[in-house]
């Protein structure tokens, strides 16, 4: 099974018959190095001491996806669901270390240069989860696109065909939201 392509993991993915529907432990093969992948470059944005590792990102968010009711439909929406796990697994280990030392020592993050906010290019986990939870009660189909865009990897098209909508919607609504979320991370650093 590990040998399976992007195409031969969409075809395996869109088939609902019974008999051709692989359960999620036999298609996390296929995909394993895009998770740890995924898992690299969102720990890659924390402090060097974070004390979470890549694959013990994958293994915990491979345990969050075999409890989905989701039915997969390609190999981009299994990632962008993937990349969904990391990003709440990581919020709620930031909230653990937050809680244990009462607020303090809020876990950095080093952003592309699509979201740097400043000359160190750092900013609080937290403060984007947040960030993207209001913009998500604003436009929840421009917090889709940062979900699928900056925190899954995906392209402009794979990002289109997921949330139905066309590529120049989403480069569209992927620019107003890096505008609000840079507006949003300003104001969370200034408080």
């Amino acid at each position: 099974m590990t040998g399976l392509g992007p195409k031969e993991v969409d075809d395996l993915l869109s088939d609902s018959s019974p008999a051709a529907r692989q359960s999620l432990s036999e298609l996390v093969p296929a995909v394993y190095d895009d998770l740890c992948r995924l898992a690299r470059r969102f720990l890659a944005r924390e402090n060097r001491n974070h004390s979470l590792q890549p694959t013990a990102l994958v293994h915990e968010a491979y345990l969050r996806l075999i409890t989905q009711r989701e039915t997969f439909v390609s190999r981009a929406h299994f990632l962008a669901i993937a990349a969904r796990m990391m990003r709440r697994i990581l919020v709620d280990h930031a909230r653990r270390r937050n809680a244990e030392r009462r607020g303090g020592g809020r876990l950095a993050v080093i952003l592309a240069d699509d979201f740097a906010v400043s000359t160190e290019g750092k900013l609080d986990l937290l403060a984007i989860h947040e960030a993207l939870e209001e913009l998500s009660r604003l436009d929840a189909r421009q917090a889709r696109i940062v979900e699928l865009r900056f925190f899954g990897g995906l392209t402009v098209e794979e990002t289109a065909e997921i949330v139905g909508v066309s590529e120049p919607t989403v480069k569209r609504d992927w620019q107003t939201s890096k505008l609000f979320l840079r507006h949003a991370l300003r104001s969370a650093r200034s408080c």
